[in-house]
């Protein structure tokens, strides 16, 4: 490690400790040089599979674009930030769990749907319309009466608003299981 203020190319670990909940670890360093103090961070590097396109173009999988789809079906629904990185999170999991190099896009797009579908029931049907490009109402109809066959699972938000009557999120509300 080079001394961001001398550029030295030696300096000793003075303390280690974990950080990030457990996913970094925190060094303080002191260069052998200058005896400037500084902290770095290290963590595991690891690698997504590259995204295997419709059209059979690869891209790399980035983990932004899949936010920001997410974000969008989510628009104005009562889903907190944290929520949404938790789901994230699992579906990044679950993507280096395959062990693959490369995943087709279909894979991607059906664990966010899985993910959205517990998350919030409105903010599914909105990306599965998009994802599935649904063509008319009919399509709609069939995607919730899927919905109503699946339950969602539990979910820490009480502010979630059901979108069919007599839906899990009521149940939940009413103190039902």
């Amino acid at each position: 490690m080079h001394c961001p203020f001398c550029g030295h190319s030696e300096t000793k670990v003075i303390d280690s400790r974990l950080a990030g909940e457990g996913r970094q670890i925190r060094r303080r360093r002191e260069c052998l040089a200058c005896t400037e103090r500084f902290t770095t961070f290290e963590t595991a590097e690891l690698l997504l599979p590259m995204v295997v396109k419709s059209d059979r173009s690869r891209e790399p999988f980035d983990e932004n674009k899949l936010r920001a789809g997410m974000q969008k079906a989510l628009e104005k629904r009562p889903v907190s930030r944290e929520t949404i990185d938790d789901a994230l999170a699992r579906i990044c999991h679950r993507l280096r769990s395959l062990g693959e190099r490369e995943v087709p896009s279909r894979s991607v797009g059906e664990m966010v749907m899985e993910e959205l579908r517990h998350l919030d029931e409105v903010a599914y049907v909105r990306f599965a319309s998009v994802y599935r490009s649904f063509q008319d109402i009919e399509a709609f109809r069939t995607e919730i009466d899927q919905l109503r066959h699946h339950p969602r699972r539990r979910t820490s938000s009480k502010d979630q608003l059901p979108l069919l009557p007599g839906s899990a999120a009521d149940d939940d509300a009413d103190g039902e299981s």
